[in-house]
């Protein structure tokens, strides 16, 4: 009784295992859906932006698993559609980026950009 009492009481102190080490961006990478958001956030610092949207709806349709990252996406999506006079689109962009994280908000620069920040301040005042 006494060693049984032993043996709960020693596998009642047994430290759980550690959590699995954070995904490393080599990790990520590998994933499609990062894959398409990086080439898609690559292609629009380079001014593709038919390459940088076409990697950024495809990030989207992967299935980012981070909100932080879809509305990352959607951020440069609004920014393209803006620039491109789709208005209609690019409101529809700022409210998936808000929707995908309820944090999201652009920079002060962001904001006071002449094409975007007007359609920014209107969707998400």
């Amino acid at each position: 009784m006494a060693a049984t009492a032993l043996t709960l009481l020693a596998a009642g102190c047994a430290a759980p295992p550690p959590p699995p080490p954070p995904a490393g961006l080599t990790d990520l990478i590998e994933r499609p859906a990062e894959r398409a958001l990086f080439d898609g956030i690559r292609a629009y610092d380079d001014g593709q932006y038919r390459a940088s949207e076409a990697a950024l709806r495809q990030a989207l349709a992967a299935g980012l698993r981070s909100g932080r990252d879809r509305a990352s996406a959607h951020k440069l999506l609004a920014f393209i559609t803006c620039t491109s006079d789709r208005v209609a689109e690019c409101e529809a962009e700022f409210r998936a980026a808000r929707a995908a994280d309820p944090g999201f908000a652009l920079s002060r620069s962001e904001a006071g950009h002449p094409v975007w920040g007007p359609v920014y301040r209107k969707v998400l005042p």
